[in-house]
C-alpha cells in the first residue's frame, strides 16, 4: 500500500510533465550585425551578436548555423543534387560545377564566442556546428558572438551578383543563421534546393557599402536623411563612388532579413491607407517600362489581402528587382523585372502573398512547403480572380487541379510529407506543393462552405501570426469555425496518395420517384454535392456528408434548392438516394459541378436520362 501511494505523485507530476511539454512554445533571437562589404572583390566582413532565449522545455549543448552561400561551390550537395536528379532546375544545372574561385560563394566562421567564451566548432559544408562552452538552460538565455567572412557568389539561384538583368547584388541567405530548434529538435538541414525556417526576433543590420549603391530590403531604414536614394525626407545628393556610407536597418518580429544593392536603382513609393508605405526599386529602362504601372496595381492587392485574409502587420514592404525569378523575404520580395505586365504582376502577386503565408505565418516550409507555397497560390490567383477578372466564377486554382489530377490519375505522385528537397523529382514537389497545396484549400472550401472557409483562413492567420502552426494547427482551426471533424481529410489528402473518384452507378425510375445509385470507385472519401437540374429550369443540391464528418457545411448561396441527406458511412463503397419525383422531370444529374472536389474520373459524375 505504502509504494502505491508513493507513486501517485510521481504519476501526477509525470502528467503534468507531459501536459507542459505539449504546450506551445518557441525560440527567440535578436541579431546585431555589422558588415563592411568591399565591392570589388564582392567579398564582406561582419560581426554578429545574438542574444538566444531558449523557451523551450530543454536543456541545449550545442547550436548550429545556416552557411548557405557554401553551398555554391563545385561539388557541394546542392551541385551534385543538381547535376544528378531527372529534372534539374534550368536556373542551376550544371552551373555549380563551372565557377572559378572568384565566382563562388562562401561563409566562413573566423572566431565564435559564448558570453566571452571561445566556442569549439565546425564547419560542415552549409551547416556550422558549435558546442556550446556553457550548456543553455529552459527559460534561458545567451551570448553568441562572432566574426566572419564571406563572399558573394555569381548569381546561380536565388542570391548573388551580377543577374541576368544585371542587377549588382541580390543578398539573400546571406549571414551565418541561426537554425531553428522547435518540439521536433533541431532543424540543421543542409541548403540543396529549397524552404527555410527561421527563428522568430529581432535583426538591427548596419551595412557599410559604396556610396553610389541604392539599397532595399527587409526593415525599417533607421538613417534616410544620411544614406539618400529616394528613402530620404528631403534630397540628398549621392555621393560619387569610391566613398563610402552605412545603412542601418531595423526589422522586428521576422524571421530572415534580405537586401539588395545597385547603384542605377530607381525609388518609388505608394502609401495604404493604414500607413503602410510600398516601396519599389528597380532599373528604369525600356524592358521594365512595365514595372510604372505596378505600384498602383499593387496597393489594390494589399488592399484586398488586408480586408480578406488578415491585417498586413508591418509598416513596409519592398518589391525589389533582383533574383532569378521570384522570391519571398520578410517585407520584401526579389522578382525579375524584364517582364511584360501580366507576368510581372502574376510574380509580384505571388510572392507578396508569402508574406501572409510564410512571412507571418512562418511554417516549416521545409517540411510543410504546401502548407507555403500551396496556400500562397491559392490565395495569389483567387486574388488575381477577384481584381482583375471582374464577374469571374471560375475556380481560380483549375490549372492547379488539372496538374495535381495528371499525376494522381498516372499514379506518380508523392505524399505531401515528403521533406521539401526529398521529393524524387523537381516536377513532383511543385505538383506536392504548389498544386495539390492550392488544390487541398480549394477542396477544403468545397467541404465545409466557402463563407466558414474564408472566415477560418481568417481566424488561422490572426490565431497563429508570428508562430510556427502545422498541418494540425490548420486543421483544428478549420474545425472550430465549421463544427465538422476534419481529421479524415488531412489524413488522407496530406499523409497518403489516395486519389477521389465517385461515380453515379445507376439512376432508375420508381414511379413517382427516382432511385439513384451512387459508387466510390476511388480509395479516398468525400463528402458529395448531388445536383439535379430539372426540366422546370430548377436545380436542386443533396449535400451527403460523410458520417465520420459529425456534421456537414452550411447552403451556400445560388439559387438551388439545398436538402440535406443522410450521411455516408465510409466503409459503404455505394450510397443510394430516393428523390421525391420522377425521372421523366429530370434533365441531368451531377456530382459536384462546381468541380472542388477533386475527382480523377469525371466522365462518371454525370447522368443525363435517356428520354432527354
Amino acid at each position: 500500500m505504502n509504494k502505491i501511494f508513493t507513486l501517485i505523485p510521481v504519476i501526477i507530476l509525470c502528467f503534468f510533465q507531459v501536459k507542459a511539454q505539449r504546450s506551445y512554445w518557441q525560440q527567440k533571437v535578436s541579431y546585431q550585425m555589422d558588415i563592411s562589404f568591399d565591392v570589388s572583390t564582392h567579398q564582406y566582413r561582419g560581426t554578429q551578436k545574438l542574444l538566444y532565449q531558449n523557451n523551450s522545455p530543454d536543456t541545449l549543448h550545442r547550436v548550429f548555423y545556416h552557411l548557405y552561400y557554401n553551398a555554391f561551390q563545385p561539388g557541394s550537395m546542392m551541385d551534385v543534387r543538381s547535376r544528378t536528379i531527372a529534372d534539374p532546375d534550368p536556373r542551376v544545372t550544371d552551373r555549380i560545377s563551372k565557377l572559378t574561385k572568384e565566382e563562388i560563394g562562401y561563409i566562413h566562421v573566423k572566431t565564435l564566442a559564448q558570453n566571452g567564451q571561445p566556442v569549439d566548432y565546425t564547419e560542415e559544408e552549409t551547416i556550422l556546428s558549435a558546442w556550446l562552452a556553457n550548456p543553455l538552460l529552459p527559460g534561458e538565455s545567451t551570448s553568441l558572438e562572432m566574426e566572419f567572412e564571406a563572399q558573394t557568389p555569381l548569381m546561380v539561384r536565388r542570391a548573388g551578383r551580377d543577374s541576368k538583368e544585371g542587377i549588382e547584388y541580390s543578398m539573400a541567405q546571406w549571414y551565418p543563421k541561426l537554425c531553428e530548434y522547435d518540439d521536433m529538435g533541431w532543424h540543421a538541414n543542409p541548403y540543396v534546393a529549397r524552404e527555410f525556417y527561421g527563428v522568430w526576433g529581432d535583426y538591427e543590420v548596419n551595412i557599410t557599402i559604396d556610396a553610389k549603391y541604392i539599397l532595399g530590403g527587409t526593415g525599417y531604414l533607421q538613417n534616410p536623411n544620411e544614406t539618400g536614394g529616394g528613402y530620404e525626407d528631403d534630397h540628398i545628393k549621392v555621393k560619387p563612388s569610391g566613398s563610402l556610407k552605412t545603412w542601418r536597418f531595423r526589422a522586428p518580429n521576422v524571421h530572415d532579413f534580405v537586401w539588395a544593392a545597385d547603384p542605377d536603382y530607381t525609388h518609388v513609393k505608394r502609401t495604404l491607407e493604414n500607413g503602410t508605405i510600398l516601396h519599389f526599386l528597380y532599373q528604369k529602362s525600356k524592358k521594365t517600362k512595365d514595372w510604372e504601372l505596378l505600384p498602383d496595381l499593387l496597393v489594390k492587392v494589399f488592399h484586398h489581402l488586408n480586408e480578406h485574409f488578415g491585417e498586413y502587420p508591418y509598416d513596409q514592404y519592398s518589391v525589389i528587382q533582383g533574383g532569378d525569378g521570384g522570391m519571398e523575404y520578410p517585407m520584401a520580395t526579389l522578382i525579375e523585372g524584364e517582364r511584360n505586365l501580366g507576368g510581372i504582376l502574376g510574380t509580384a502577386i505571388h510572392e507578396i502573398v508569402h508574406s501572409w503565408y510564410q512571412g507571418v505565418l512562418g511554417n516549416n516550409e521545409s517540411l510543410y512547403a504546401w502548407m507555403d507555397e500551396g496556400f500562397t497560390e491559392y490565395v495569389a490567383y483567387a486574388t488575381r480572380q477577384a481584381l482583375f477578372e471582374p464577374g469571374s466564377t471560375k475556380n481560380p486554382v483549375e490549372n492547379q487541379y488539372k496538374a495535381y489530377m495528371m499525376y494522381a490519375a498516372a499514379g506518380i505522385e508523392e505524399p505531401m510529407t515528403t521533406h521539401a528537397d526529398h521529393f524524387n523529382t523537381n516536377s513532383q514537389y511543385s505538383i506536392g506543393s504548389y498544386s495539390k497545396g492550392a488544390v487541398f484549400l480549394n477542396q477544403l472550401s468545397y467541404i465545409i462552405g466557402k463563407d466558414t472557409f474564408m472566415k477560418g483562413m481568417r481566424r488561422y492567420y490572426n490565431t497563429w501570426k508570428f508562430k510556427h502552426p502545422t498541418p494540425n494547427d490548420f486543421i483544428r482551426v478549420m474545425e472550430k469555425e465549421s463544427g465538422i471533424e476534419l481529421d479524415w481529410y488531412k489524413e488522407y489528402f496530406v499523409y497518403t496518395t489516395k486519389s477521389i473518384d465517385y461515380g453515379i452507378e445507376n439512376v432508375e425510375s420508381k414511379g413517382e420517384t427516382t432511385e439513384i445509385l451512387l459508387r466510390r470507385h476511388g480509395q479516398m472519401i468525400m463528402p458529395i454535392d448531388l445536383v439535379v437540374e430539372k426540366k422546370d429550369g430548377s436545380r436542386v443540391l443533396y449535400n451527403i456528408p460523410l458520417g465520420i464528418m459529425r456534421g456537414r457545411k452550411e447552403a451556400e448561396p445560388g439559387d438551388m434548392q439545398w436538402h440535406e441527406a443522410k450521411a455516408w458511412a465510409w466503409t459503404n463503397p455505394t450510397y443510394s438516394l430516393t428523390l421525391p419525383f420522377s425521372l421523366k422531370e429530370v434533365v441531368s444529374i451531377s456530382i459536384d459541378p462546381s468541380e472542388r472536389m477533386a475527382d480523377i474520373q469525371r466522365e462518371n459524375n454525370i447522368f443525363t436520362p435517356k428520354n432527354n
